[in-house]
């Protein structure tokens, strides 16, 4: 899955504690629960594969 970070965070990959995914560009990561919650709480945002990953592609989450 492809994820990017809320505007402003930096959340910790998971088993990685010193590495970050940012609001700067999307990474590739496995589909877990760790990043099922944290894209749940807000944290992380989904971008679609298709789509270039630059903040300006970012999604607008749903509230």
């Amino acid at each position: 899955m492809n994820l990017i970070a809320a505007t402003g965070l930096k959340v910790p990959m998971e088993g990685k504690p010193h590495d970050y995914i940012t609001d700067a560009k999307a990474v590739v990561v496995p589909d877990s629960a760790y990043y099922q919650r944290r894209i749940t709480d807000g944290d992380l945002i989904e971008v679609k594969a298709t789509v270039k990953t630059t903040t300006a592609a970012r999604a607008v989450p749903q509230n």
